[in-house]
Formats: structure tokens, sequence, C-alpha cells
């Protein structure tokens, strides 16, 4: 008798949770079909524009059309020549030079406006804030074209300078054309790499400032001890940033290129190079073959660069 009742209790409890078992099932998977539709738009995305140019790139650069025997597959033969081709490694090393120069430049000078405007001892931080911004406003190209028409030494502002007071500055001469463009670069993403720090600081909990003013910390100390570490992650993103944007470097070289023929050559940046080879010398097996390798390069030194900023921030 006992055992027949705890069965039919059992059985009981079995087809009492049967339909909130089937309630749960049904629950999750009407949240899984949302999570589907929400992701489907990006994958969607994702599989046309960014993996099928990619993969439509690979396939180009294993051909190599010839006029004496069409479209014929060389392998790794565009790679082979590539990596002998002087003019690449020419243009390869002229943004590396450039990046090791100029990025540290932007970036002390970006962490120095957002600490000052963070110290909140800048009056008028408001619009200063506005001022170093507004230049990642500008296109690039506007940018490109304002600053050539201040490099001009036959004319703008360069030349009046050079009328007024008898010198010979020459912003787009040969020796002095790469830190033009640096200049340039600065001045539009300044206030981009400001913004990213003066966000980290923001977020800095105030009772590490009033635990480090209890301990008579000072100024320096604080920014040293607090500021600086709490931003280390933003500075790893912006350092990450500003890798691939050297390496990405065209706008204002091509722009500035008319101004001075003379210094800036159509392989003066590897960008520039695959730019030219496929529409002015219709070798887009080659391009593309140029911007592959160039993905690979920027990819591995910003993954190197991020593994080694999580390690530091981590210790």
């Amino acid at each position: 008798m006992t055992t027949s009742s705890a069965g039919a209790t059992g059985s009981r409890r079995k087809g009492d949770s049967s339909p909130a078992r089937r309630k749960r099932s049904t629950l999750q998977r009407r949240v899984s079909l949302a999570g589907v539709g929400f992701v489907t738009p990006f994958l969607i995305g994702l599989a046309l524009f960014i993996v099928a140019p990619i993969v439509y790139a690979l396939a180009l650069s294993v051909f190599r059309t010839q006029l004496v025997g069409g479209t014929a597959f060389v392998g790794l033969g565009n790679y082979i020549t590539l990596f002998q081709d002087a003019k690449f490694w020419e243009s390869f090393l002229r943004v590396l030079l450039f990046l090791v120069v100029q990025v540290p430049i932007m970036l002390v000078l970006s962490l120095i406006a957002a600490l000052a405007l963070d110290s909140a001892r800048l009056h008028g931080a408001g619009f200063f804030r506005i001022a170093i911004f507004l230049p990642y406003a500008v296109p690039g190209v506007v940018a490109a074209l304002i600053w050539g028409f201040i490099y001009g030494d036959q004319f703008g502002l360069t030349a009046a300078v050079n009328d007024a007071f008898g010198w010979h500055l020459a912003p787009l001469a040969k020796s002095w054309i790469l830190g033009s463009i640096g200049n340039i670069v600065t001045w539009e993403f300044m206030g981009y790499n400001m913004l990213i720090f003066y966000s980290a600081l923001r977020v800095i909990s105030p009772d590490l400032y009033e635990a480090a003013e209890l301990d008579g910390a000072g100024a320096w100390r604080v920014m040293f001890n607090i500021k600086l570490p709490a931003i280390r992650g933003s500075l790893v993103i912006a350092v990450i940033f500003s890798i691939i944007g050297s390496f990405q470097l065209f706008n204002e070289p091509n722009l500035l290129q008319p101004l001075a023929p003379n210094a800036i050559s159509s392989n003066f940046t590897p960008n520039m190079y695959a730019y030219n080879l496929s529409f002015a010398g219709q070798q887009f097996n080659y391009s593309a073959a140029v911007a592959i390798v160039m993905g690979l390069i920027t990819a591995v030194i910003a993954y190197v660069v991020q593994v080694r900023g999580t390690r530091a921030e981590n210790r």
C-alpha cells in the first residue's frame, strides 16, 4: 500500500513537472531564436564586407596576369617577388620610421592634454576640449588640402612667411616631407586620443583621490601612482589604433604628391604602392599580395602590443 502510494505520488510529481519543463524549453528556444536574430545581420555584414574581400584578395594574390599566356596560377610566386622588391621594403621602412617617431609624440601630447583637462586647474576646459578634438571632425582629405596650402613654398602661408622674412622654408622638400606629414596626422588625431585618455581618467574612483590626499600625496605622485596606471588599458588601445593607422598611411601623402612630386614617389607608403600598382600599373595580383602582407604585418605587431600591454596591466 505504501509502495503504491509512493509510486502514485512520484507519478504525479513527474506529471506536474512536465509542463514546467516544456515551458522552460519553449522559453529557451525563444531566447535562442532572438539571439540568432540579433547576431545574423552582423554575421551577414562580416561575411560580405570583411571575409569575402579578404578571400578575394587571397585568391587574386596567387595568380599572375601576363601579356603572353594570360592569367596563370603562380602559388606563392607573387609573395616571393614581393620579399625581393626593394620598392616595397623602402616604403615599409618609411612608414615604420613614421610610426616610431610620430606615434609617441602624438600620444604624449594627447596624454598631456587629457591630464591638463582632468586636473580641474585649467580655465576654460570645455573650450580647450572642443578645440583639441575639433581637427578630428575635419575630413582627412580636407585636412591634407588645408595643410598643403599652408606648406606650399610658392603660395600660401609658407610662401608669405618666406617673402616677409627672406627665409627659404620648404616643408614639402624631400628632407622634411615625412615630418610635415607627421605634423598633419598629429593635428588630426591628437584630439581623438586625448578623448580616449580623458574618458578613462573620468571613471577613476574619487575614493582613490581622497585616500591619496589623506596620505599627503602631491599632484605628481597622484599622476604617476593613480592616473597613469588607471589608463594603461586605454593607452594600449590608442597605441594599437595608431599602429594600424600608421601602416595605412595613404590620404596625406597621396594628396600632397602633386605639390611635392620630387619628395613623394608612387611607392612612398605601402598603401600608395599597392594603389599605384593596381590602378596605374594594372598589376592587380601583385597589389593584392602587397595588401595581404601588410595586413599580416599589421595584425602581428598589433597583437604583440596588445599581449604585452595586457600582461603589464595584470602585474
